[in-house]
């Protein structure tokens, strides 16, 4: 049995399910390290920023050394130092995790409940809604 996000209405529940409807990929996808995933992403971040490792681990006051460990998911960072990194890197922790979680979702055969209701989508998408910075 796996937990899986079901939306009906713009309500999203969780159901058990048969692990039968379940592709074999996401079955082997249990492998999924945590540590790695969140490197991954920091690193995307950064270089997306055209940082050096240099730069950001001086912003957030870690080791070079520790950072690149940190970004290739051979140490476990802490929360506060997953903080410091986020903030040297100017984006948000929960952005951070949120895109973590989404890879993990993918890994795993998952998908990601959109967490904007079908009637506000509706209006954004004809118009009737603006997007305020």
């Amino acid at each position: 049995m796996v937990r899986q996000p079901v939306t009906v209405n713009g309500v999203t529940r969780w159901k058990d399910t048969d692990t039968q409807g379940v592709p074999e990929v996401a079955r082997e996808a249990k492998g999924v390290v945590l540590r790695q995933e969140i490197g991954d992403v920091l690193r995307s971040i950064r270089q997306s920023e055209g940082r050096t490792l240099r730069d950001v681990s001086h912003d957030a006051r870690v080791s070079l050394g520790y950072l690149s460990e940190v970004e290739r998911g051979q140490k476990e960072a802490s929360s506060e130092l997953l903080a410091s990194i986020c903030t040297a890197l100017n984006v948000p922790l929960a952005a951070m995790l949120f895109q973590v979680a989404e890879r993990i979702a993918t890994a795993e055969g998952f998908r990601v409940p959109d967490t904007v209701p079908t009637e506000l989508q509706r209006e954004f998408d004809t118009g009737e809604l603006e997007l305020l910075h």
